[in-house]
This record gives C-alpha cells, structure tokens and sequence, in this order.
C-alpha cells in the first residue's frame, strides 16, 4: 500500500518527534495540533501591520520550504532569535488551512553557530533528495 504524498497520515504513523527535526518534506505526516520541531535557514521574515503583532517566518530546508507563525507572546519571549537567526530550530504545533501546513511556534531557538560546521573542511554531508540523471 502507498501513500499519497499530500494526504496526511493517522496519528500512529512514525515521523519525527522533538527534539528530532522533521523535514519540511516531512510535514505531511504528523496530524493536526501534532508537537513537531523543525530546523531551517530563514529566508523571509514578516510582520504585517494588520497582523496584530503575529510575525510569519519562512524557514527553507533541504527538501522545501516551512511557514511559522509566531504570536506576539513567543515573540516577546524569543525576540533575539527571531530577530538575528539566520539559522533557525523551532518546536510547536501543526495547523493545517485551506491546504496550507504551518507550525505554530512554541520555542525559538537560533543555531546559527551551527552554519559554520557547513564550510568545515573534511566533513562529508549527504542529502536525501533525488538528484538529476547525469
């Protein structure tokens, strides 16, 4: 039996739970309201004027891109991070909306310091995407 990629699977599926950072490719699997955490670069950072003082970040990953969203008490709790973070790990709930999967921010936490382990020569990373036929 196979799954379709975009129909979210029962609760009793195994996907990653916190700490362990799920894959933006990954979101489909854990159920409404489910705690996941996941970890990303941000590449967009928003706060509306009509948002009431929620702020919406994008973090991208290897497999795709994730929404956040953060309210205002979260912001307040975790402002630096949010603020500075080029490379972020954030734990919350998943809410799903009109096809649309974000995670409701819970804990912010900034790993920037872990990009420079990215540039360090030696180390040997390995993706779990498909690549192009040569």
């Amino acid at each position: 039996m196979t799954h379709h990629p975009h129909r979210p699977l029962s609760a009793d599926t195994n996907w990653p739970r916190p700490p362990s950072a799920i894959m933006a490719r990954q979101l489909v699997l854990p159920p409404q309201g489910a705690r996941v955490t996941v970890a990303g670069l941000v590449i967009l950072r928003q706060r509306p004027g009509t948002a009431n003082g929620v702020i919406f970040l994008t973090l991208e990953d290897e497999t795709g891109v994730v929404n956040i969203v953060v309210w205002r008490k979260i912001y307040e709790a975790f402002r630096r991070a949010v603020i500075a973070g080029r490379l972020l790990r954030i734990t919350g709930r998943i809410q799903r909306e009109n096809n649309v999967t974000h995670v409701i921010a819970e804990k912010i936490e900034d790993i920037s310091p872990m990009l420079d382990q990215l540039v360090q020569p030696g180390l040997t990373w390995k993706a779990d995407v498909e690549t192009p036929a040569q």
